[in-house]
């Protein structure tokens, strides 16, 4: 990632992607399994879904725990915004109309296999980088900088777990009809 210079309220974005030797379907198992994602990440240690929901769906809300070394441990409400079952899930972190950050994962079939895409937004909602923020703001564009290279980082390692699981005969055990995986 390249200095931008963006400011919280620019809505800084990034962006990673990985092509994957699987079929779409099976990389869509993986996306949509949000309960696989805490084993995926160094960030988010657990997710359980509300309302008696167990799978995504337009609407559907669950709560995600994590933990960072700087920030300590917090827990979001994230809401479904987009649901294109096999090609698009993404949630809104908290408000939905107003969130701290939105997360997106896209799968489209390329060249025989699978490209997965990984987006996320800060902002515009407040966030626990909102505190830093407000405590050194002559800081805020190194402080936005450093979060933005850290969360690509992870989501680079995601991808690439995702592409393990995928490629792997392990990546089809225990999916049923739910799309959820068990590993």
């Amino acid at each position: 990632m390249e200095w931008t210079g963006a400011r919280y309220a620019d809505k800084p974005a990034v962006e990673v992607h990985t092509w994957i030797a699987a079929p779409p379907a099976r990389v869509w198992a993986l996306v949509a399994d949000i309960d696989l994602m805490p084993r995926l990440s160094s960030e988010l240690q657990s997710v359980e879904w509300l309302d008696g929901r167990s799978g995504p769906a337009p609407g559907a809300r669950f709560i995600g725990r994590s933990k960072h070394e700087a920030f300590g441990e917090w827990a979001t409400t994230s809401h479904i915004v987009e649901y294109e079952p096999s090609r698009t899930l993404a949630w809104a972190v908290e408000d939905p109309q107003h969130p701290s950050a939105i997360w997106r994962f896209t799968v489209a079939p390329q060249d025989g296999g699978t490209l997965l895409t990984e987006w996320m937004q800060m902002g515009p909602g407040r966030s626990g980088l909102s505190f830093a923020i407000d405590r050194m703001p002559e800081k805020e564009q190194k402080i936005v900088f450093v979060r933005m290279r850290e969360f690509e980082a992870n989501m680079t390692v995601t991808l690439e777990k995702i592409k393990k699981l995928a490629e792997s005969t392990e990546g089809t055990e225990g999916t049923g009809t739910s799309g959820e995986v068990g590993l």
